[in-house]
């Protein structure tokens, strides 16, 4: 008996996406092969990430469904919640390291990384985080080369730093636990806060150029808010800078 398919709705970029079962299913994009083999890599190294099922007979990937809300729909997290998702955001980073897919991957990332030091999610957010019995982030469809720094960058400012009327001095605490959580060295702590800054103007000028020239779903996103979240979020990282240098470099007595 063919299991009945539900639409699930929630996601910005990717039309077509279905719960069958104790699976979901996507549109296969030329990308999908390399994000399928990178997800069982990291599965393999002891993440736990949405277990890849390959493809259907409709032709679209499969993967498995994690039940559970995401992180945007709850309250905040704690400190010692962000400390847990910097935990898991530094095992994702860790499994990537080496990892080489065995064909040519044709990645679909938004955004050009400074580098390619490793492979990375690239949209380790809240609206990607599954929290339940597991702790586990979905949408691995613009993964790609990337670095820590710039990966760490987005998580960090996703996680911690959106509420752009919080004072600074307050978000660094949740920011710290984040950073602490994730093991950053004194050298990544110490560039976090310009390369955020970098990031979430790159994040706005996505946002910005795709509604000039009517890229979809982009152009509509920054029309429909995301444009002036982003640009506020931006403006907000860029005067913070020093104050989150200070907390993230500061010594513990």
């Amino acid at each position: 008996m063919q299991e009945h398919e539900h639409a699930l709705t929630g996601g910005n970029a990717t039309q077509g996406v279905v719960r069958v079962g104790a699976t979901v299913r996507k549109p296969w994009t030329p990308a999908t092969a390399g994000v399928l083999e990178f997800m069982g890599a990291v599965r393999s190294a002891g993440v736990d990430v949405p277990e890849p099922l390959g493809q259907d007979e409709l032709g679209r990937q499969v993967t498995e469904f994690v039940p559970g809300r995401l992180a945007l729909e709850l309250p905040s997290l704690s400190p010692a919640d962000l400390a847990r998702v910097g935990q898991i955001v530094r095992a994702i980073h860790d499994a990537s390291e080496g990892f080489v897919p065995r064909a040519f991957a044709a990645w679909d990332t938004l955004i050009p990384a400074p580098d390619d030091e490793l492979v990375c999610h690239n949209d380790l957010a809240p609206w990607n985080l599954i929290v339940g019995d597991r702790w586990v982030f979905i949408d691995w469809d613009g993964a790609g080369p990337s670095t820590r720094l710039w990966d760490l960058a987005y998580a960090a400012q996703a996680f911690t730093l959106s509420d752009a009327s919080e004072d600074p001095k307050v978000a660094a605490e949740r920011l710290k636990a984040f950073v602490d959580g994730y093991g950053a060295t004194t050298e990544l702590r110490s560039e976090l806060p310009s390369t955020m800054a970098r990031r979430a103007e790159a994040m706005y000028d996505l946002l910005h150029a795709s509604h000039r020239s009517g890229r979809e779903p982009w152009g509509s996103m920054y029309v429909n808010g995301h444009g002036a979240h982003w640009r506020v979020a931006a403006d907000y990282v860029q005067r913070s800078q020093s104050t989150w240098l200070e907390a993230l470099t500061a010594r513990v007595p």
